[in-house]
């Protein structure tokens, strides 16, 4: 049973949604196993949880 994990930012239904079904429909062509063997997990990751060259990416200008 493959599992695609996920890793971004806040996403909001429809994204996750579009993404999942879009994850598994591209797996199951490239890996010829039929969809329901997939399983998605999406991790929604918030600024303040990330720190990126020793800074939160919420304190980074360029990202406000």
């Amino acid at each position: 049973m493959p599992v695609i994990t996920v890793e971004a930012g806040t996403l909001n239904k429809e994204q996750k949604s579009k993404l999942v079904s879009e994850l598994t429909n591209i797996a199951a062509t490239v890996m010829d196993i039929p969809k329901q063997a997939f399983i998605v997990v999406l991790k929604e990751n918030e600024q303040n949880n990330i720190g990126f060259g020793g800074q939160l990416l919420s304190e980074n200008k360029l990202n406000n």
